[in-house]
Parts: structure tokens; C-alpha cells; sequence
């Protein structure tokens, strides 16, 4: 909810979610990638945000009214941007259940296959999204904590 609402809203880009799959590797699914680390007492983990490159050049495009035709710093800065949004409203939505969170600020990649190791170990939800500029994933790794020391 927090992905479309955050794209619809900044890009005018509507997405579709598909079915979300356990993600088997370690390496990024895009050329862009936004990672933000996200504790509470209960729960740590990470969350990415991992665009093709036509997909984050569309959204760049549309939410600054530019015509990017190559990855450039404010495409990469426009990923960690649309990261940091998206995971707020997540963020937001979670403590509307009772789940709060701190988040880290987000770190941008740039480069195919980069190999992330997420902050915990646990299974990675891959969620992906089709929209009219390209597709893009989202992909959260979150375990509750053993004690509240970790």
C-alpha cells in the first residue's frame, strides 16, 4: 500500500503488485537498489527497493519533470528518495497494527548483481511491481529479536 500510494502520488505512476516469493540469492534484482535498516524492540531487518534502470529513469522522469536518458546522481539520489518514502509509509501503516520502527537513512547501489547481505538472517520476501515505466521489487528481511540486547 505504502509503494502505490508513494509512486501514485509523487510520479503519477500507477503499479501493480505481483505475488510475492521468497528470494533466493544475495544479489541485487535491479541496476538501482535503496536499502534502509529498520529496528524496533521487537524486530530488526532491512528493507530494499531495487528499480531496472528504464523504471528508474520513468519515475525520475515523471516526479521532476526532467528527461534523464542515462543513470545519472539525481536518478540514484531519486531511488534512496522513493526508499526513504516508501519505507515511512510502511513504517506508518506498521504502527497503525502496533509494529513501531526506527529507521536507518537510506544507502543507495548502483551496479547489476551487486551481492547485499541483508542485516539479519532470515527469509526475504520479494514483492514485485509492474508499472507503466518498468518493473521494480521490493524486498524485506525482518526477524524478531531473541532479547532486547541485540
Amino acid at each position: 500500500m505504502a509503494t502505490k500510494n508513494v509512486l501514485e502520488t509523487m510520479a503519477l505512476i500507477k503499479v501493480n503488485p505481483g505475488k510475492p516469493t521468497i528470494k533466493k540469492n544475495k544479489t541485487t534484482w535491479g541496476v538501482v537498489s535503496g536499502v534502509i535498516g529498520m529496528a524496533s524492540q521487537r524486530v530488526k531487518g532491512s528493507m530494499i527497493v531495487s528499480f531496472e534502470a528504464q523504471t528508474i529513469i520513468g519515475i525520475t522522469n515523471k516526479m521532476l519533470s526532467e528527461t534523464f536518458k542515462d543513470i545519472n546522481g539525481q536518478v540514484v539520489d531519486c531511488a534512496g528518495e522513493l526508499t526513504n518514502m516508501i519505507c515511512g509509509g510502511a513504517k506508518q501503516r506498521l504502527a497503525e497494527m502496533g509494529y513501531t520502527f526506527d529507521m536507518a537513512t537510506p544507502v543507495t547501489i548502483f551496479g547489476e548483481n551487486v551481492e547485499i547481505h541483508q542485516l539479519v538472517e532470515g527469509p526475504t520476501i520479494l514483492i514485485p511491481f509492474e508499472s507503466e515505466v518498468g518493473q521494480f521489487v521490493i524486498e524485506a528481511c525482518l526477524i524478531e529479536k531473541k532479547d532486547t540486547n541485540s
